[in-house]
């Protein structure tokens, strides 16, 4: 295993730990998956291949991981979520999601506008009574497919 990977996992356990849970073998089978891909997968995604994991311990499992910070789920149309890691294990980014197919682009945008939003959104959250904001910016369009 390469040492990037093994960061993670060491990253994840403690994580995981201080959520009260266990990093089991199946847990970390999803933490490998969703590494692997570099992109939002949904369950049928998750669970294709060698391991054969049952979709209602997949979601209990990716639902333990969501609230320890490991995974965070992106929304589309589609019927069901597609998740990720977080992206405090990764890099801040955003999405583009097209309506018709569920396909998700990650996207970076240029520093100058993310810090401009950063401030806009923190404006935004003072005048209402938040103290500290981040933020997730999914943008919905149409991919070149369904065009």
């Amino acid at each position: 295993m390469n040492a990037v990977l093994e960061e993670l996992h060491r990253t994840v356990e403690g994580r995981v730990r201080s959520a009260g849970q266990r990093y089991t073998a199946s847990r970390r089978a999803l933490v490998e998956r969703l590494a692997a891909a570099g992109r939002p997968l949904a369950i049928p995604q998750l669970l294709g291949g060698r391991r054969r994991v049952p979709q209602s311990s997949a979601y209990r499992n990716l639902a333990a991981l969501e609230r320890a910070g490991v995974v965070r789920r992106v929304i589309t149309d589609e019927d069901f979520g597609r998740y990720e890691l977080d992206e405090r294990l990764t890099e801040h980014h955003h999405h583009l999601v097209c309506s018709n197919c569920g396909r998700i682009e990650d996207v970076t945008i240029p520093d100058r506008l993310e810090r401009s939003l950063d401030r806009t959104f923190d404006d935004v959250a003072r005048r209402v009574g938040f103290a500290s904001v981040g933020h997730r910016l999914d943008l919905i369009g149409l991919c070149d497919d369904c065009a």
